[in-house]
């Protein structure tokens, strides 16, 4: 029995080790020496429909468009497209102010989420190139043009680029978001060295419009749809010179509940393309949406399987287990320390750091058992300070 238990332990221990650390790793020996793209990448102006997703967004709506207005990419093959679901504070009324320059409004009645929005604009559109954002992201003048290039190579079926927060010095919730995210945007650059950058990002990603399936109202479309695509025979490139800035969701609060919904509805829309985790279809992609993906949305489960066996085996007499034990609980009492803080914004980074992990893998845990007893979160607002959420 003893030795099940050491098993089942050492086992539920490295699986977060080799998510984390390990496989990072072997992306980086898999790609050494492979500095450059790896597919064809050629200058190229074909016809982009910028397709901007939104629910009561007038606090920033104009400037996205502004900001879209002045994109680098020839006036005559960008069409603008909002998508408002069913917003009700003004933004559409903004948006229509913007119809003299070509902007287009789709509006959608009934709150029924983003995913459905962009069902109904993709009905609508005929560009070669549809280019998805959100309303707060905005966009380098370049940006379309550093996307699209990658398009030149035939294998290439959908493009992510890199969004970059401005906001990651502004208390603990951002520093530690923007931490992660940098070492996120490392894997994806390794990840399309190799084969394909796993997932899209609903900020700046790009697809082939002929390549697009309806989506049912639960999946989460910049993940579900580049699945689909890598189903098909595509490939997945991240272009890190593709760029938009954003800001954090600025407290741990919102930060964290983002993550459950993510998780959440993840899950379901790998489990509706679970073909791409078969290597005989789909080669090392399926290694990567696995160790990427898969295992990483299951570690609050196998770290509560560890930290249980760890303290059994501490009780039996295993010094190492001891060990584990104590980094646990001290672990654990950081983290306690930083949920009674006043002021978890002005976290330490010796109590936020704890805090971060622990409570995101809690409210990961929330997300995978909502997902198995089949809630999911299909509606939005945005993260952003002072904004209701779902």
């Amino acid at each position: 029995m003893t030795i099940l238990l050491l098993l089942v332990t050492v086992t539920s221990l490295l699986i977060p080790a080799y998510v984390y650390a390990g496989y990072p790793c072997a992306l980086w020996l898999l790609t050494l020496g492979r500095t450059g793209p790896n597919h064809r990448v050629w200058e190229t102006r074909p016809a982009v429909a910028l397709v901007i997703s939104c629910y009561n967004e007038a606090d920033v709506i104009r400037d996205k468009l502004e900001n879209a207005l002045e994109l680098d990419y020839p006036r005559d093959k960008l069409t603008i497209v909002v998508v408002s679901d069913g917003s009700d504070d003004g933004t559409d009324d903004i948006v229509r102010e913007y119809a003299l320059v070509g902007v287009k409004l789709i509006r959608q009645e009934g709150r029924l989420g983003k995913t459905m929005g962009l069902n109904l604009a993709m009905e609508q559109l005929s560009s070669e190139i549809t280019v998805f954002s959100d309303a707060n992201a905005m966009y380098a003048p370049d940006a379309i043009r550093k996307l699209v290039r990658n398009f030149a190579d035939e294998q290439v079926g959908y493009v992510v680029g890199a969004a970059l927060y401005t906001d990651g010095d502004r208390g603990a919730s951002a520093h530690n978001e923007n931490l992660y995210w940098r070492y996120e945007l490392a894997i994806k650059a390794m990840e399309s060295r190799l084969h394909s950058v796993v997932g899209g990002d609903g900020a700046i990603y790009a697809i082939r419009s002929h390549l697009w399936e309806p989506l049912q109202q639960k999946d989460i479309n910049d993940f579900v749809n580049p699945l689909q695509i890598i189903a098909r025979g595509y490939r997945g490139i991240f272009d890190p010179e593709a760029r938009c800035y954003e800001e954090t969701a600025g407290d741990f609060g919102r930060e964290i509940a983002r993550k459950e919904r993510i998780v959440n509805r993840s899950i379901r829309g790998l489990m509706r393309v679970k073909n791409v985790m078969n290597p005989f279809r789909v080669g090392l992609f399926a290694w990567e949406v696995i160790s990427h993906k898969l295992l990483r949305w299951l570690i609050p489960l196998f770290l509560l399987v560890g930290a249980i066996g760890s303290l059994l085996l501490a009780v039996l007499g295993y010094e190492v287990f001891q060990l584990i034990a104590a980094g646990v609980l001290l672990v654990l009492l950081l983290a306690g320390a930083g949920h009674l803080a006043s002021d978890r914004n002005a976290l330490p980074i010796l109590i936020s750091v704890p805090y971060y992990f622990v409570m995101v893998n809690l409210y990961s845990l929330r997300g995978i058992v909502k997902a198995l007893r089949g809630e999911t979160q299909v509606t939005w607002s945005s993260a952003r300070p002072g904004r209701e959420q779902d």
